[in-house]
């Protein structure tokens, strides 16, 4: 029998938008993941803290996921009074289910920084990384460490990507989502709640508790 494939997606989701889920989503439907795991994080280690508390940002990915049956969503970053490393998550979810091959989504942003991240060279060891385009961010301006990566451990298409249980890169090619997070609060602040990268129910859910009221951050 031919183990399971599994995505995890983490990030503040602060708020969580189309942006974060529609090129996951398309991407995971070209590899054939049965499923993918939104985990918030709880207190994010290279960046300044949510807008918003815990509690409300995982109701909003809740939300947010129930309109994809492939999402999954884990409270188990949230849960934790510890910084949320990836590598950590990958960890426990590798116990949790070791019969599973992973995928960890992340953006093209985020791999230009990836040889910063926490015990990096582990994450490979676990799983495979899956890198979304993001506006503004392109792989020509990756540094020295980030090319050997590649070099190492790209590759070029889907199916290689399934044989490998761990440590391959996939640059995959998905719509462009032109929205962040950090327009979203502006706009929130301003009180327009109904942006169209939001889902309805999260729109409705940030105007009935008064979400972003305060000055949104950078």
């Amino acid at each position: 029998m031919s183990a399971e494939l599994a995505g995890l997606y983490g990030g503040t989701f602060d708020p969580i938008h189309q942006g974060h889920l529609a090129p996951v989503e398309q991407i995971a439907a070209q590899i054939g993941l049965e499923q993918v795991v939104l985990m918030p994080c709880h207190i994010p280690p290279h960046r300044q803290s949510p807008a918003v508390d815990s509690t409300h940002r995982l109701a909003m990915v809740k939300l947010a996921a129930a309109a994809y049956p492939r999402f999954r969503v884990s409270d188990w970053e949230i849960s934790r009074q510890a910084p949320s490393y990836t590598v950590d998550t990958l960890h426990h979810l590798c116990q949790t289910w070791p019969d599973k091959h992973w995928y960890v989504f992340i953006g093209m942003d985020s791999l230009l920084s990836f040889h910063r991240w926490h015990r990096y060279q582990d994450i490979l060891t676990m799983a495979n990384l899956v890198v979304a385009l993001r506006p503004g961010a392109f792989i020509e301006a990756a540094e020295a460490e980030i090319t050997r990566l590649l070099a190492e451990h790209q590759v070029e298409d889907i199916d290689a990507l399934k044989h490998s249980k761990a440590g391959a890169i996939y640059l995959a090619e998905n719509e462009l989502q032109d929205v962040s997070a950090t327009e979203l609060r502006q706009q929130l602040q301003a009180g327009n709640t109904s942006h169209p990268m939001l889902n309805a129910d999260v729109s409705r859910y940030i105007a009935h508790n008064g979400l972003y009221q305060t000055t949104p951050q950078a």
